[in-house]
């Protein structure tokens, strides 16, 4: 779902797949639609969970795939999974259904000014379109809102990334006139 999140600090962000020229926009938003609309489910009651991620699950994470037309906006998981080991800041999580791994998504906290930062945010292409992603960026927000008392929290995008675009201001968070390299940063900030 959503590009690459930098966070904090910003050296950690990962290299971008590729940007698309604004004049594309439209039609790479089209290709997604026309892609995803293929694996629409009838009706979709399943709820996912977050886990650590650990060595029963990485495998798994490491074997995601996004759909062709998504790969610019993500990186691989691998890379993913790497950064949160070895760059110190990133906790991963496993975005599971059913005790199986569809996705993945990690969380970090800015240290200047103490918000909870959300990246690589991916669902399986073979379970995308299911509101699953909706699910996770959810169930993050309430898991790290719980457990460690975070109420403003941080997102990256592509602007030319539709689809986490419309899903992260569905979700109530707004753009900032804040840049993390290519990407616009949004924020949510929760009552107290």
């Amino acid at each position: 779902m959503s590009g690459p999140l930098p966070g904090p600090p910003s050296s950690l962000a990962p290299p971008l797949g590729g940007s698309v020229p604004t004049h594309d926009v439209e039609s790479l938003h089209e290709r997604q639609q026309d892609q995803m609309d293929a694996h629409l489910p009838a009706t979709d009651d399943a709820q996912v969970s977050l886990r650590p991620v650990d060595q029963d699950n990485w495998r798994a994470i490491a074997n995601l795939k996004v759909l062709e037309t998504q790969r610019g906006f993500v990186a691989e998981p691998c890379y993913y999974l790497a950064l949160c080991c070895y760059g110190n800041d990133w906790q991963p999580l496993a975005i599971s259904l059913d005790h199986q791994v569809i996705g993945f998504m990690m969380w970090s906290t800015d240290p200047a000014d103490g918000s909870c930062w959300l990246g690589g945010i991916l669902v399986d292409q073979s379970v995308q379109r299911h509101g699953y992603g909706r699910q996770a960026v959810l169930a993050a927000i309430a898991m790290l809102r719980g457990r460690h008392g975070y109420r403003n929290f941080a997102l990256s995008y592509q602007p030319a990334n539709l689809a986490a675009r419309g899903l992260y201001h569905k979700l109530g968070f707004i753009e900032t006139n804040e840049w993390e390299g290519a990407e616009v940063v949004a924020r949510l900030s929760l009552p107290e």
